[in-house]
Formats: C-alpha cells, sequence, structure tokens
C-alpha cells in the first residue's frame, strides 16, 4: 500500500499562503483513492431564520489551516495511517430544495462508491437527509447522534416538507435510521410545545440536553452514546449551533445555554472506539462570525471525526503513528 499523501508542509509553505483545502490535504484528484473524502456542500435554501451556510465550506476550509497532523486525544496521525482528500463541492440549485436534494445525493452517492468516508461541510442542516440516503444504501438504517440546540425532527415548515427542521423525521420515516440506536446531544432552548419532545420521542430518539451535560459532565452523554449504539454503523451530524454562541456565534439559529467547544470535541473522540462510518458538520454561516470563532471550531469537529474514522481502535487495528507533527 502506498504511503498516504499528507497535508502541505508548513515548515516550507507558510499556513496563509497556497489553496485553502481542508488542513491543506491534498485534491481528490491528486490522489489514486481515499480512505475519508473532505466534501463542501454550499446550501442553504432550507432555513428558516438566518441565511449564509452556503459560505460555509470556504469558511471552515480557510480556518482550517492551522490544524497539524499528529492528535494527541487519539494518539493518531490520522492523514498518515490513511488517505484523506479534499473533494471540493457538489454544486447544488439554491433555488429548487427538491432538485438540490437529489444533486447532492448524486454527488454522495459517487464519493461513497469509491468506498470512502465522507466528512461532509455544510451547508444548512437539510444536507444530513440526501446524506444519509447514501449511508444507508451502503450500510442498511444507521444509528444517529446528533449534536444540536434544535431536534430537527419537526414535519413542515410553512409546508414545505425537506427544511432544515426536518431531515431526521424524514429520515425516520424512510426507514434510514435505526431507532432504536439514534440520540440528540446539547438539546435546549425553547419549543413551540411539550409535543415537540413527545412526537420526537414517538420516533424513538434519545435526548441529552445541555443542561444535563452542564448538570452532569460529558460522561452522561457518553455512557449514553456507547449504550445506544453498540456495534452499530454510527452517522454523527454536529450543527454548530450545538455550541453556545460564545463558542460559535456564527450561525443561523444560535440559542443560549449550549456546549462549550471543549466538551463537543471531547464527546467526539468517543466515535473512535465506535462504528463511525461517515459525519457532517452544518450551518456554518460565516456573515455572523468574528475572528473565525465558529470557523475554527467547525473545522477542529471534523478534524476529530476524521480522526475517529481512521481510528485503530475503531478499524481494529494496532498501528505505529509516525511523528509527523510539522
Amino acid at each position: 500500500m502506498s504511503t498516504p499523501r499528507g497535508p502541505v508542509d508548513a515548515s516550507l509553505i507558510p499556513r496563509f499562503a497556497g489553496i485553502a483545502t481542508f488542513a491543506r490535504l491534498p485534491r481528490l484528484d491528486e490522489v489514486a483513492r481515499a480512505d475519508v473524502v473532505v466534501v463542501g456542500v454550499p446550501f442553504d435554501s432550507g432555513v428558516s431564520y438566518r441565511p449564509g451556510a452556503r459560505f460555509g465550506p470556504a469558511h471552515v476550509r480557510e480556518s482550517s489551516r492551522l490544524l497539524r497532523p499528529y492528535n494527541p486525544a487519539l494518539s493518531i496521525s490520522p492523514f498518515a495511517v490513511g488517505q484523506v482528500a479534499d473533494a471540493g463541492d457538489i454544486a447544488c440549485n439554491p433555488f429548487l430544495i427538491d432538485e438540490a436534494i437529489g444533486q447532492i445525493q448524486r454527488g454522495a452517492a459517487e464519493l461513497l462508491d469509491t468506498g470512502a468516508s465522507l466528512m461532509t461541510i455544510g451547508g444548512d442542516h437539510t444536507i444530513a437527509l440526501p446524506l444519509l440516503r447514501e449511508v444507508a444504501r451502503r450500510h442498511g438504517p444507521v444509528a444517529v447522534v446528533h449534536f444540536d440546540a434544535h431536534l430537527d425532527t419537526w414535519d413542515t415548515y410553512f409546508g414545505v416538507a425537506t427544511t432544515h427542521g426536518t431531515p431526521f423525521r424524514r429520515a425516520a420515516e424512510e426507514g434510514l435510521l435505526d431507532l432504536s440506536a439514534c440520540l440528540h446531544v446539547g438539546i435546549r432552548g425553547p419549543l413551540y410545545s411539550e409535543h415537540d419532545l413527545i412526537a420526537d420521542a414517538g420516533l424513538g430518539f434519545s435526548v441529552v440536553s445541555a443542561r444535563d451535560v452542564q448538570r452532569h459532565g460529558c460522561e452522561i452523554a457518553l455512557q449514553a452514546i456507547r449504550e445506544r449504539v453498540g456495534d452499530r454503523p454510527v452517522y454523527v451530524s454536529v450543527d454548530i449551533d450545538t455550541l453556545d454562541p460564545a463558542h460559535a456565534p456564527g450561525t443561523g439559529t444560535p440559542e443560549a445555554g449550549g456546549l462549550t467547544s471543549r466538551e463537543l470535541l471531547e464527546m467526539l473522540r468517543e466515535f473512535a472506539t465506535l462504528n463511525l462510518v461517515s459525519a457532517d458538520v452544518v450551518e456554518v454561516a460565516p456573515a455572523y462570525d468574528h475572528a473565525q470563532v465558529t470557523g475554527i471550531a467547525a473545522a477542529h469537529v471534523a478534524y476529530e471525526l476524521i480522526s475517529a474514522m481512521l481510528s485503530p481502535m475503531s478499524r481494529g487495528q494496532s498501528t505505529a503513528h509516525p511523528d509527523r507533527d510539522r
């Protein structure tokens, strides 16, 4: 097997120079194959409040320039043990939601057909539905661990069935999810009524709220994840608004009282021990960001999830990790 091609060497080319692929990794067309593909979906026509997440993929890539090759929290050099490449963006219609969903699904299918896992950067949360269709086509119904301030299991918005507030309701109805193994983490804020929680529970989701984490620490979520997911194939979907606005102001529907970036990253590392098949991070809206605070948080989310996908623990391997920190 050929040695994976890693990021640009920051000791030779400064981090602020060159094309901003994710973590300055090679483009997909520059490598023979990839184990993990980073792909952007610049779509935000499904939002119900502030738009702008269509600019999220470019912002997260730009914010990822400072990422380094060695992850000390998981004792892994993810870009050395597997080939990770940036596939650019899936272009989709910004005017017609249904047409865009088809385009996203076809783009995801093309990448997944190579045998790679996907680390998708949104875009709004609408994109999770076409991604889950293709992941479930390969793995069967998956466990979904959904980090968010909001449930995203509402039925419709303004009579529209597919928006950023409905993807997991549609995915459940289509049989894409193993509903005995799905949970939300970080939920908080006002709801339309108590029925929102009742309907969500009726679908089979479990909830670990932001208040639960505040009261009992990350371990309450980690235990729930382990118990719910087990050895099932799991898809992780991270809405950046799961973070408190102090940690992620650049998003469309911020809610006070959220997780810290430290708490979120610690919980994501748990997936290094699970069967993580693909993931997304969505709802980064750079027009509301400052000093790349949200973009940097999202870049680290993607980095931890890529590390988890390539972890020897999750892949049942034992691999020495060369020191490639630059």
